[in-house]
């Protein structure tokens, strides 16, 4: 491992930090003695800022560069978690803290996903990249471990888990402040870097059709991690609050073995054919989940996540080394896209109020799309090289 992608790497752990939000809801509702729906603007108001600051800190990445937006994401992620531990008087406090740490995590995907072709080997971005995933998995898994760990041993209540994340955002803003990073230069000068710009990338079709993919994505990853356990409960009575949840956990691993085992496969496979391969072992593994056996249905389940966890990278690299002159403008228009998890949701919400089953056919649906995509990209790819 390469002394300049060290720090990242950890940055990319950081990310992880963000997804402890979910866990931290029961807490807070007991905490507080608030509705579900109160307790449930948690997780809201930490997506919000995905929507609202994406591009804005592309923009400022334009301008100032990638390593500033990464110092500027680490101090606000640091202030972020030391407000719950100086002070968790009210709801509000917890709520500004987690909408604050939101924007920073905003910034660190803007940054610091664009910044790993900087620090990478040529030819390594996207097995960086999607090492990088995995990193960010093992980071989104310490919440649900360490948050009762540390009331069960009593080193302090739900809030030492803030304590322990703003100590690593700290060292790690030491670490980044102190790294010299050769960055990819602009294909225009920096102030005419702005919002215009940045949606006017829009208007190029493959670049549309990529942060659509991400848009979608998110949303059937989503999407599924919200809707298994019910899935699982009404195809086969399992309790939903043991077995059925355990389909989540069975889900969340296979997408961290599957980021850890595509970084593999890349040092063998170009990014485009890799593409196309977990596209189509995707739609497979969502096409198993409407089998009538119950094995069959885990199998597929856990088929789906190993092929889930390498989309998002892929998608992201191919895009950026397309146009890495323009990367900054391209990580918001992308991290922007994130909002899908917000939005795909729903909409198999609604299709479950009729049939849970049918509700799978969204992310089939987008399965298909992002195959298809990958076709494209690989077909544009081999046009690209007979030039």
């Amino acid at each position: 491992m390469r002394m300049k992608t060290f720090p990242i790497f950890i940055v990319f752990f950081i990310m992880g930090f963000g997804d402890a939000v979910g866990t931290l809801v029961g807490f807070v509702q007991e905490e507080f003695s608030i509705s579900p729906f109160m307790a449930g603007l948690l997780p809201f108001f930490g997506f919000l800022a995905f929507g609202i600051f994406s591009v804005p800190f592309g923009i400022m990445g334009g301008r100032k560069g990638k390593k500033y937006v990464l110092i500027f994401a680490l101090i606000l992620v640091t202030i972020g978690e030391l407000i719950p531990v100086i002070s968790v008087a009210s709801y509000a406090y917890v709520l500004g803290a987690i909408f604050l740490i939101g924007v920073g995590m905003t910034a660190l995907q803007v940054a610091g996903n664009p910044i790993m072709r900087d620090v990478s080997p040529s030819g390594m971005f996207s097995r960086n990249l999607t090492f990088a995933q995995f990193i960010k998995s093992i980071g989104s898994n310490t919440a649900p471990y360490l948050v009762p760990l540390v009331v069960a041993i009593g080193l302090a209540k739900w809030t030492g888990i803030f304590t322990i994340y703003a100590i690593v955002a700290g060292i790690t803003l030491l670490i980044v402040f102190t790294m010299k990073i050769e960055e990819t230069e602009q294909e225009e000068p920096d102030n005419t870097v702005s919002i215009r710009s940045s949606f006017a990338l829009l208007k190029e079709p493959f670049v549309l059709m990529m942060v659509l993919g991400i848009f979608f994505y998110v949303g059937a990853e989503v999407g599924l991690n919200s809707w298994i356990a019910t899935f699982l409960t009404d195809r086969f009575g399992f309790d939903l609050k043991s077995m059925a949840t355990l389909g989540i956990g069975f889900f969340l691993t296979a997408l961290a073995i599957g980021r850890l085992m595509g970084s593999i496969v890349l040092n063998f496979l170009t990014p485009q054919k890799f593409f196309l391969y977990t596209s189509i072992l995707g739609v497979v593994g969502i096409l198993g989940m409407f089998t009538g056996s119950q094995t069959l249905v885990l199998i597929s389940i856990f088929i789906a996540g190993l092929a889930f966890g390498n989309i998002f990278p892929l998608i992201f690299s191919i895009l950026i080394d397309s146009k890495p002159e323009r990367s900054d403008e391209l990580s918001g228009l992308m991290v922007m896209a994130i909002v899908g998890g917000a939005l795909i949701p729903p909409i198999m919400g609604l299709i479950a109020n009729a049939s849970i089953t049918l509700s799978f056919v969204v992310p089939l649906a987008i399965f298909v799309y992002i195959t298809f995509l990958a076709v494209y990209t690989g077909g544009r790819k081999v046009a690209d090289e007979t030039v």
